[in-house]
């Protein structure tokens, strides 16, 4: 009788293990979808930080962000009068301009299209061809460029010191040194106050920390982000803005897109494998600042997607595909930065005129 019970117990450990092993597994839950999808969203990417407190090891102070804030705003810094750095970054706007490329010193028109300063601190290097290795050494481009500002470092500088309100203020965000206004000094506190233009908190990042803040439009379209391979390029906590690579891995876009003279990073390395390669953008806040790409001649980001699905991916992606993916850099928004506009210290007899 004992080994009939324990036979039949066997059979039956048996059966159940067939009978499970034969049941098909449960499809996965929406809710255990979007934890395996924002286990995977961690690894690659990172939330936008709420301060930055240092740059090259060197900490910030509040003295020197100050002065940078009224700097950036300040148009004397051009050889007009009339452009600051706010002009084609404009803190209103997503930290670009939207307008295909900026419009500068004598209404030239600038080569490129002005990419946003927004979460800039985060980039790898500056510019779409990464020539300024941090925003320090990217301020001072821009001020000197003649289709820009088209001023001089020793023309900044008297201007600068003609008026006592900046030479307070220098004085007060660069304490001990013996000419506190100075051209590096302007860069330093314009790079000060343009690590204050972070933008946390997206519904993106707080998906990342664990809230149900995506609907499942843009969850989707995080997948097919991450599944198609745009967060191959497009990573970390800017969305991008950490690598080169070239436009039109797979497939070049028009000319129009694409102008044949800007060769990118070969301009900068006089490398021939680095033709038509640019930094890769950082994403964030990319619902803002249309429109797209260095040459600005895509206006819609649905195209923008579209485009680079078939050039840097080779897929082409369909009407719902585009969509969801749109709706999901929609969700990369975060808070944008509060920034009155200062009253500037007022130009005195030995101030520079404008030209």
């Amino acid at each position: 009788m004992r080994h009939r019970s324990h036979a039949l117990a066997a059979a039956l450990a048996l059966s159940c293990a067939t009978l499970q092993a034969a049941t098909p597994a449960k499809p996965a839950t929406p809710e255990a979808d979007a934890t395996v999808l924002r286990e995977t969203a961690n690894a690659l990417f990172a939330p936008v930080p709420a301060t930055i407190e240092t740059v090259r090891g060197q900490a910030i102070t509040a003295a020197q962000v100050e002065l940078g804030k009224s700097l950036w705003f300040e148009p004397r810094l051009s050889r007009s009068h009339v452009i600051s750095c706010n002009t084609c970054h404009n803190v209103a706007t997503g930290g670009a301009d939207n307008v295909p490329t900026s419009i500068g010193h004598g209404w030239q028109k600038g080569p490129r299209n002005s990419p946003t300063v927004l979460n800039a601190v985060l980039n790898v290097a500056q510019f779409w061809d990464g020539r300024a290795a941090d925003l320090k050494e990217q301020a001072k481009g821009p001020v000197q460029a003649s289709v820009e500002m088209n001023n001089t470092p020793a023309r900044v500088e008297a201007t600068l010191r003609s008026i006592p309100g900046y030479v307070d203020a220098f004085t007060r965000a660069f304490p001990g040194e013996r000419e506190p206004v100075n051209f590096e000094n302007m860069a330093r506190a314009l790079e000060a106050f343009e690590t204050t233009l972070v933008t946390p908190d997206s519904r993106f990042d707080r998906f990342l920390a664990g809230a149900d803040s995506l609907d499942a439009t843009e969850l989707r379209g995080l997948s097919l982000f991450v599944d198609k391979g745009c967060s191959a390029c497009h990573s970390g906590a800017n969305i991008g803005g950490q690598a080169y690579y070239p436009f039109g891995v797979v497939e070049r876009p028009g000319a129009q897109v694409l102008p044949a003279g800007d060769k990118g990073r070969f301009a900068v390395t006089q490398t021939a494998s680095d033709e038509y390669v640019f930094r890769a953008a950082p994403l964030r806040n990319v619902a803002l600042t249309a429109p797209y790409f260095h040459s600005g001649q895509v206006w819609d980001l649905r195209q923008a997607v579209a485009i680079m699905g078939s050039s840097q991916l080779g897929h082409e992606l369909d009407a719902s595909e585009v969509e969801a993916i749109t709706r999901f850099l929609g969700t990369l928004s975060g808070r944008q930065p509060q920034v009155a506009n200062p009253v500037l210290p007022a130009s005195t007899s030995s101030t520079p005129r404008p030209e």
